[in-house]
Formats: structure tokens, sequence, C-alpha cells
């Protein structure tokens, strides 16, 4: 995926120029497909989605220092917060969209924070409810075992199949207070898991943009 917003490709009939702007994440455990579920979504949904980026992959992908001190890891999540929100509020006010598609959500950061995560919030001048209501729905999609085919080629991820589980785990404690959230399990079969996942995403769209074919094999 590249690094700026990205649409849906497929032609819509919807006759609505503006739509009130519906947010939902797509989080998980480093490997879990997030990238191959937004790669589909863009070929399979209408101009009317958005793909936002992953922060984190704008944030180190433009040289922000990754600094594998404390002081380091609580500056980037600080960034990646602040970038995250302002891409969230562009697409909400420009009205152009029904659904904006997020590679994680704010709450994804308080994986990531090295000390307490109230010190975050804190600093943030904001609440983990708060931050959770933003959004609509969550997806989750787990992460692999190393025997499921956990994928090391993405050269922005450090982690081992057994941190990558692990964080999957912190993440997943993180979201399971949100009131619309789906979990993907981890499957040996990788297309019924992103066929499973733009499913989820196809419920929450407007029914005039539900009528596309997804762009994955049965």
């Amino acid at each position: 995926m590249g690094q700026g917003i990205q649409y849906g490709s497929a032609p819509c009939r919807c006759e609505h120029s503006f739509h009130a702007t519906r947010l939902i994440a797509l989080t998980g455990g480093p490997g879990g497909g997030k990238t191959a579920a937004l790669e589909l979504a863009v070929r399979s949904f209408c101009e009317h989605v958005a793909i936002l980026p992953e922060a984190a992959s704008v944030v180190f992908g433009g040289g922000f220092p990754r600094h594998e001190t404390d002081p380091g890891r609580a500056a980037a999540q600080r960034a990646i917060y602040h970038v995250q929100r302002e891409m969230e509020r562009l697409v909400v006010e420009e009205r152009r969209v029904a659904v904006a598609l997020c590679d994680r959500g704010t709450v994804d950061g308080l994986a990531y924070w090295p000390g307490d995560t109230s010190e975050l919030l804190r600093e943030l001048g904001t609440s983990h409810e708060g931050e959770l209501t933003r959004y609509d729905a969550v997806l989750h999609l787990r992460t692999p075992a190393a025997t499921q085919g956990y994928d090391h080629s993405n050269t922005l991820r450090v982690e081992s199949a057994v941190e990558a589980i692990a964080l999957d785990r912190r993440i997943d404690e993180l979201w399971t207070a949100h009131d619309n959230r789906e979990v993907v399990e981890a499957s040996d079969d990788f297309l019924t898991k992103m066929r499973r996942a733009l499913e989820v995403v196809r419920s929450r769209l407007p029914s005039c943009c539900h009528v596309h074919p997804l762009a994955v094999s049965s």
C-alpha cells in the first residue's frame, strides 16, 4: 500500500455527493493480513470507501527516527497518534466517503507505549473510552502462528512470530470493550480470511454501495 489515502476503484451509481463518514479500524498484530485486506478493499469497493494508510508507516517511512529507547518509543507513539487523528479528521470533514477503513486505529498505539498507558492518554488529553467510541466498528485480523505462515517480508516489521502473537493479544485486550468488534481468526486458508474481512466492511456500507463483487476468489 502507498502512503497516501486511497479510494475504492469500483464504479458506483450512488447519487449522494456527501456522506456522514464512519470510521472502521482494521487492527491486529503484525502479519495478520491487514495490507492484503486493504489492497483487496481498493479493488472491491467504490469511491465512497477510503483506505487510510498506517500512520506508523507514514511516520517511519517519512524519516522519523526509530530509536529503541523508552523516550524514542514514546516520541514515535505521540507522532503516530497525531498523524492518525489528522488523516481521520480529513476524511470525516471532507464527507466524500461513507466509510474510511483505517489501517490501525489510535487505540493500537497504547500497545506500543513503553510505560503505563494512562500516561499517554493524559499527555494526549484523551481517554481510552473516548478513542474507542470514535470508531463505528473494529475489525481484528488475528496474527497467524509461525506454522500458519507469519510473513517477515515487510521491511518496517521488526517483530518475530512469537513477539507478533504477544502484541496481537495486547491489541485484542485494548479493543475488547468496543461495542461493534469483529474478530477474524487466523486460518490456513488465507483467502477465506480475506473474504470474511471484506464481508464485514461491506456490511457497513450504504445499500447503494453494496452491490460490488468482492475481489477475492471463493
